[in-house]
């Protein structure tokens, strides 16, 4: 029981990271096709209550609050969801 549990918490934790990735992914893609100068900063900042604040800059900010339980304890789903999206 306790394995399926923590795999929900994974999938939740993923949902989360994969919101901030595919804004990010949407940001890259704009920048990349501009016909200019241009410049992609990301912040995170530790919130109380166990989660963190993700903010992309690109000319204007995009906020977003995680929840990091899962995050201090391995970047597995993070580095699952990147190499699916990036290798696969």
């Amino acid at each position: 029981m306790q394995i399926q549990d923590s795999k929900a918490l994974e999938l939740v934790g993923v949902e989360q990271h994969k919101a901030v990735l595919d804004q990010f992914i949407d940001l890259y893609s704009e920048l990349f096709s501009h016909d200019g100068y241009g410049d992609i900063r990301i912040e995170m900042k530790i919130l109380r209550r166990g989660q963190k604040e993700v903010i992309l800059h690109c000319g204007k900010q995009h906020r977003f609050v995680l929840d990091c339980d899962q995050a201090l304890k391995g970047e597995s789903p993070i580095k699952a969801l990147l190499k699916k999206d990036l290798l696969g």
